[in-house]
């Protein structure tokens, strides 16, 4: 397998004037996105909410929630055009270390059945299925269960 140069990127914290590039990369990523409204309430509930920028064009970006020793990852996405590259590795590599940062013993996360890709993604990085919440996504027929995930993260290093 041939491996594929990460392009030269930068992360930083997501600001209120990212929020219209983030909301198309969310419409352009999924069936059911999320509104621009919900990031701009994650950026007033001071959530710690990051962006993958490519040049100067918003690549990607996360939403952590953090607290009481656990993190969960409420949002993580790469736009179409940069999939493939690692970026999504390097953007959750981010996340995982902010929840370490700020405590986090432990981090979670839901994703669906049908994003096999994501799915290997967080395996590779150590997170194991821990459960499912039924019916929890919207589907185009119908609802789709989460697979929930989980990481320990005190003490270790991720593989980024």
């Amino acid at each position: 397998m041939v491996a594929v140069a990460r392009p030269a990127s930068h992360m930083r914290l997501m600001r209120m004037d990212d929020l219209d590039e983030v909301a198309a990369v969310e419409q352009a990523s999924y069936d059911f996105p999320w509104t621009r409204g919900i990031f701009a309430d994650c950026l007033k509930a001071g959530h710690p909410c990051w962006v993958l920028c490519v040049d100067e064009d918003v690549a990607g970006y996360g939403v952590l929630s953090v607290g009481a020793g656990e993190a969960h990852v409420l949002n993580i996405c790469i736009a179409p055009a940069y999939r493939g590259q690692g970026l999504g590795r390097h953007l959750l590599g981010r996340l995982l270390d902010v929840a370490r940062w700020s405590g986090a013993q432990r981090v979670f996360l839901e994703v669906r059945p049908s994003n096999p890709l994501a799915k290997a993604l967080y395996e590779s990085v150590g997170f194991r299925e821990i459960g499912r919440r039924p019916r929890y996504y919207p589907a185009k027929d119908g609802r789709e269960d989460a697979i929930v995930m989980a990481l320990n993260i005190a003490g270790s290093d991720i593989e980024k």
